[in-house]
């Protein structure tokens, strides 16, 4: 018997790349349900073969017979919505940030930590933010060398991260400027297009932005490791994809050698690296790609023993709906769903 399965926020970025892979993935879906806002509700998208129709999501017992809500509509729709999801049984895969750092909910990666997913007193399993994604897959690889002590990570984050619209704000500013017309700014802080923007979500007290912050505390979450992680996320004008430069250091050295063995071993990544024939990761190569791409493996020279390289990955997939497809497919392998 398949897995009946529900789409929360259907009708966004994520929500669209969701269906995509549902289908791609061949995933094991007897029944497909759609569900979004009072805009979305009766439009009608084709998945895996189904004609599905967008549900308004309401406080009612729509997700019966539900076994996997993906959820991707926002913290304030998690928060409110989360027990009305559950409340039958349901599993439900967040994408947002409100259950990431609770208690009683496991933040998941499957290449890092699959079998915290065991575990759900609440039926919420939270899927991480999208930069902290792809660089926890490549942490845990060098992870199994040394114990990690530190990271200092600067990303370079696409439109991609903030939604549809902000994709197309970028689009849009790219017509607009070569049809010489002024140029519109409203999903981002500043004009995105020939700039780059220091600035992902609010920022804190001490300076620190909350997207930075999560890098921080998710990381430690998912490794159970109480590594150090100073972040500085950027917004850049690419479409699709994140990269990241990222300085590491272990309770030992790490050699280059060492680095590139473990990266090529660990589940999820792909390396890229060959400067001499300008072979490294970019985001135009990885947008619509699974793995992590890693590259321009070398040594830290400003702190001997520690390893500095290059990670790009594609933040709808990966960084968001992949992943949490990836969580889905390994509780079914492991029997969470027997019938």
């Amino acid at each position: 018997m398949g897995i009946k399965i529900a789409i929360v926020g259907a009708s966004g970025a994520v929500g669209g790349e969701f269906m995509r892979l549902i289908e791609q993935c061949n995933f094991p879906a007897a029944e497909i349900r759609l569900f979004g806002s009072s805009r979305s509700a009766g439009k009608e998208y084709k998945v895996a073969g189904q004609l599905c129709k967008v549900e308004e999501l309401q406080d009612n017992d729509a997700f019966r017979g539900v076994d996997i809500a993906f959820v991707s509509a926002g913290g304030d729709t998690s928060r409110k919505y989360a027990e009305v999801i559950t409340r039958h049984g349901a599993l439900m895969i967040d994408n947002s940030s409100a259950f990431r750092m609770a208690e009683d909910v496991p933040l998941v990666v499957p290449e890092v930590n699959p079998t915290d997913a065991l575990v759900t007193p609440r039926n919420i399993i939270a899927n991480p933010n999208c930069s902290t994604i792809q660089m926890v897959v490549a942490l845990h690889a060098l992870n199994k060398i040394t114990p990690l002590r530190q990271v200092h990570v600067a990303t370079y984050q696409a439109a991609s991260g903030a939604g549809n619209l902000a994709m197309e704000e970028l689009r849009q500013q790219v017509r607009d400027e070569a049809e010489n017309r002024p140029l519109e700014v409203n999903k981002f802080a500043h004009q995105l297009l020939y700039n780059v923007i220091p600035h992902i979500d609010v920022f804190a007290d001490d300076d620190y932005t909350k997207e930075e912050l999560k890098m921080y505390h998710e990381t430690q979450k998912i490794l159970h490791s109480s590594i150090a992680v100073s972040a500085t996320c950027v917004r850049v004008p690419v479409l699709r994809a994140h990269s990241e430069a990222i300085w590491v250091e272990g309770e030992r050295a790490i050699t280059p050698e060492e680095a590139r063995r473990a990266f090529e071993a660990q589940e999820g990544i792909v390396v890229v690296d060959d400067p001499k024939q300008l072979r490294y990761p970019m985001p135009l190569l990885a947008a619509d790609q699974d793995p992590v791409y890693v590259g321009r493996i070398r040594q830290d020279i400003a702190h001997p023993g520690g390893i500095t390289f290059w990670c790009v990955a594609d933040q709808i997939r990966k960084g968001a709906a992949l992943n949490a497809v990836q969580i889905a497919e390994w509780l079914i392998a492991h029997g969470r769903f027997a019938k």
